[in-house]
């Protein structure tokens, strides 16, 4: 790293230098505010050593200066006058560290290492960042549809309260991407989004990732756990698939939502949280509730702002713009600079109803940039229900043999989740006899 010592003593500047070089980094020096804040602004550094008491400067200004700066490097400040009221306020302001006068080789030494595994952290988040946003293509809010622009108009208004909000679809609708949009339009954009997948874990799992638990609080509970609510304290939490949450987990988070307490496995402490809760489901929460499977109570607190997303089926307007557009990133990503739909294709997309919704137009699209051999893609690139007759006429009551009933509905229903196992959930079969009954079927 490149480190910049700020400190009107000769022999500080020294001492901190040889520490900073004995580590492997190179290290410039600044004996005032001013050429200190030249020094940054001219070179750039990765991380500062800023002494609180420049002579007649004051160390706090130039922190000031420096945390606004792009990139802003690491400030650390030493000082003889320290107190914890002023490393409070230091941090406070944007310091990194804050290490006392007199200080020692191998406290510097430490703070260094803390800078460079802070920054190699930063640069991985990064990196995963760009990995997630160049792997899908970009999110499209935009919509012609009355009954689209009724939900995102609700969802944006809300956006800006801390209100709880459910939004109800499909899966496969955009969902979890709404949820995302909302905590990036809140007052809380700069915490952390938190996603829980609710029919992902047993019920004893489940708990302990909301809530966290206690060193031996159950086998292989081997360190605490801080929990996904402790993870979004000032942000939001997403409930994914709310309406598959174990009866058993719905009235500590009821507790959480009302009170904004919450204990982790094994421990009888009560903690506090503030969190923001979007949940998601494609059940019908209200007839859950009937059933008794879901708590009437949860279901009216989840319940306050309600955004229902319309299937692809019902976004006809939409389709097209939201075809063009994923088979220009799928095209990009492929090296291809100039691919488009023929007329058939988007006829026969016109004509399917689309129960996999907005992912399975992404799957067919990809597919299709990957097979189409010219400029257009035509319906040999697209999987064989675009080929025949529009698949509405396999409906149930339809004049069809059980056989093809069956083996639309699997189609459909791996269409529309997002792996083996929750198809295999939905149709109340183990995943090995799902797995059979594709491979019969060609959809392997």
């Amino acid at each position: 790293m490149r480190v910049l010592i700020v400190d009107d003593e000769p022999s500080i500047r020294r001492t901190t230098r040889i520490a900073v070089e004995s580590s492997g980094h190179t290290a410039s020096e600044a004996p005032n505010a001013a050429k200190a804040i030249k020094a940054a602004e001219d070179e750039g550094f990765d991380a500062v050593f800023l002494d609180l008491k420049l002579g007649a400067d004051d160390g706090m200004a130039v922190l000031d200066h420096l945390t606004k700066l792009d990139p802003a490097p690491a400030v650390i400040l030493f000082t003889a006058y320290a107190n914890i009221a002023t490393a409070v306020e230091a941090m406070r302001r944007g310091a990194f560290d804050f290490i006392p006068k007199p200080f020692t080789p191998d406290q510097i030494r430490a703070v260094l290492a803390k800078v460079t595994k802070a920054s190699t952290m930063e640069r991985r988040v990064h990196a995963l960042e760009s990995d997630i946003v160049s792997a899908a293509p970009p999110v499209d809010l935009a919509s012609e549809e009355p009954a689209m622009i009724r939900a995102l108009q609700i969802a944006f208004k809300a956006a800006e309260t801390n209100a709880n909000i459910l939004i109800l679809g499909s899966s496969g609708t955009g969902k979890s991407v709404l949820a995302r949009e909302i905590h990036k339009r809140s007052a809380r954009r700069e915490s952390a989004f938190v996603t829980v997948n609710c029919p992902s874990l047993s019920r004893e799992l489940l708990e302990s990732e909301l809530f966290g638990h206690a060193k031996g609080s159950f086998t292989g509970a081997v360190a605490e756990t801080a929990g996904k609510v402790a993870a979004a304290d000032g942000g939001t939490l997403f409930l994914d698939e709310i309406g598959e949450l174990p009866l058993e987990i719905q009235p500590k988070l009821l507790r959480l939502l009302q009170e904004r307490e919450y204990e982790r496995v094994g421990e009888a402490r009560s903690r506090t949280a503030d969190v923001r809760v979007i949940a998601a489901t494609n059940r019908d929460l209200a007839a859950e509730v009937k059933a008794g499977r879901f708590r009437e109570d949860l279901f009216y607190r989840l319940n306050v702002i309600m955004v229902s997303l319309p299937g692809l089926r019902d976004r006809r307007a939409d389709l097209k713009r939201l075809a063009d557009g994923t088979c220009k990133f799928f095209a990009s990503s492929a090296g291809r600079r100039e691919l488009g739909f023929s007329p058939q294709v988007l006829e026969a997309f016109s004509g399917y109803s689309w129960p996999g919704n907005l992912r399975e137009l992404r799957n067919v699209i990809e597919r299709a940039v990957i097979l189409a051999p010219g400029a257009r893609i035509e319906l040999t690139d697209l999987p064989e229900e675009f080929a025949g007759p529009s698949d509405t006429n396999c409906e149930v009551g339809a004049h069809v043999s059980l056989e093809e009933l069956e083996s639309e509905h699997i189609r459909r229903i791996l269409a529309s989740s997002r792996n083996l196992d929750e198809a295999a959930r939905t149709l109340g079969i183990d995943p090995a006899t799902l797995y059979r009954k594709r491979s019969k079927l060609g959809l392997l």
